[in-house]
């Protein structure tokens, strides 16, 4: 998995009826882009992931 500051992270809910979750990520802390990544979800909380095969990168949409 390879992502840069600005790319969003979807996170898959693993169980039925949890929802998927987003998160921005603010820091690359592995090299080449790789995990881990600190990232701030949408309630604003922050936290440190190294992403599962759940997890899809979507990257910075530039405009």
């Amino acid at each position: 998995m390879r992502a840069s500051v600005g790319d969003t992270l979807l996170v898959h809910g693993r169980i039925v009826g949890r929802q998927d979750r987003t998160a921005e990520v603010v820091e690359v802390l592995g090299p080449d882009g790789s995990p881990p990544y600190r990232v701030r979800f949408e309630d604003g909380r922050e936290a440190l992931m190294s992403p599962g095969p759940d997890t899809v990168v979507r990257p910075r949409e530039d405009s």
